[in-house]
């Protein structure tokens, strides 16, 4: 491994670690991140290996940051009954649609087109969690209700599309049925083990399929899942913390941003 493939690696498990768990969309910075380093990066994030790689790293990082939530969901069957609900959409979207999504919307000008929709979905964020929240933000119930997690779950299965935000839509899902943003953003990220250990079963699928994948025990895996579990953990932190100050729409303008600079850039590269 030379420093350029070091170079390359970090900077995907560091895009991976931070767009994976911040309102920006981790699968559209990864396409827009492949293209503009198309020298040689295709030898790592387009690899199926290394997105298994980069997905274990911020599974490592809910796992970490909510080990406590884990332990108490055992014996919390409404809760687990939600989560449930709400990964059927996108299990099923997985299922049947994965290889045409991957086929004609991982482009950079679908994934600026996918960021104008999470700028969207998160300026309504602010503005539309009920005026009751503070109340049951402190209340002793936490779980969403059916048609929440049926509403969420539909909104998590939008995010396949590269630039829609798993994390924001989620959460903009959650608010729009009524929870406070504190719960949809709690429930957004327990309903994100199932998503991406999902994700990284059919990825890996894909590469006992095909036999151009990189070797498992690739020193390069180890570090790029390394470096989106650390960041992962900083950035999942750090989202929360701007969660519970209602600072949700400075993401709304970065994905504006994003997505406006991408098709600037597509229009004149």
């Amino acid at each position: 491994m030379d420093a350029h493939e070091l170079f390359q690696v970090i900077i995907l498990g560091i895009v991976q670690g931070i767009a994976e768990f911040l309102p920006i969309s981790s699968s559209g910075h990864l396409v827009i991140v492949n293209e503009m380093l198309s020298g040689g990066v295709e030898s790592a994030s387009d690899d199926l290996a290394m997105n298994i790689a980069l997905h274990l790293g911020t599974l490592g990082s809910i796992l970490v940051v909510y080990r406590r939530d884990l332990r108490s969901l055992l014996f919390d069957r409404k809760l687990i009954l939600a989560i449930i609900i709400a990964t059927l959409p996108i299990v099923l979207v997985g299922l049947t649609l994965k290889d045409a999504i991957e086929s004609a919307f991982e482009t950079p000008a679908v994934a600026a087109a996918g960021l104008l929709v999470t700028a969207g979905l998160l300026w309504l964020c602010e503005w539309l969690e009920p005026a009751e929240a503070d109340h049951l933000a402190n209340s002793s119930e936490k779980n969403p209700d059916l048609k929440q997690a049926i509403s969420v779950g539909l909104f998590q299965a939008l995010a396949v599309v590269p630039g829609i935000s798993r994390s924001g839509s989620t959460i903009a899902g959650g608010v729009m049925t009524g929870l406070p943003r504190q719960m949809a953003a709690r429930f957004s990220f327990l309903i994100a083990i199932p998503a991406i250990l999902g994700a990284t079963v059919l990825h890996a699928k894909d590469m006992l399929e095909s036999s151009g994948s990189s070797s498992p025990f690739d020193v390069t895996l180890l570090i790029g899942a390394f470096v989106s579990f650390v960041v992962g953990i900083i950035a999942l932190e750090g989202l929360l913390q701007i969660v519970r100050k209602k600072k949700l729409r400075w993401f709304s303008i970065y994905c504006l941003f994003a997505s406006l600079s991408t098709f600037a850039w597509l229009l004149t590269r």
